[in-house]
């Protein structure tokens, strides 16, 4: 009786640490992932494709927070998803657009 006892104990221990596991990793992921797809639709918007997997969740992650202070400077609330998607696209054009702006080539004068 005491073995099945420990036995449970075990189990419920095993389960509530595999959950904490899955929800840490998935609170890793579904941010990464909205982050990738923020980048692939400004890229839509601008080039007509994405900047491939990294540069989409590096520009999506820039946009989400430039577009945050961005929204929060202009009092607009972007709550649930398509807000923050929008607010997230909008954040990374105006990223893309400083980018440009100081990494513009400029044809040396001869």
């Amino acid at each position: 009786m005491g073995g099945l006892i420990i036995l449970a104990i075990i189990v419920i221990l095993l389960l509530v640490g595999v959950s904490a596991a899955l929800n840490i990793l998935f609170s890793l992921i579904v941010p990464l992932l909205i982050a990738g797809i923020v980048g692939w639709l400004t890229g839509m918007l601008l080039r007509g494709r994405g900047y491939g997997i990294l540069g989409n969740v590096v520009l999506g992650v820039a946009g989400g927070f430039v577009g945050g202070i961005l929204f929060s400077l202009l009092g607009i609330g972007s709550g649930g998803l398509i807000g923050y998607v929008i607010s997230a696209v909008l954040g990374a054009l105006v990223v893309l657009f400083l980018v440009n702006l100081f990494t513009e080539r400029r044809s040396p004068v001869r």
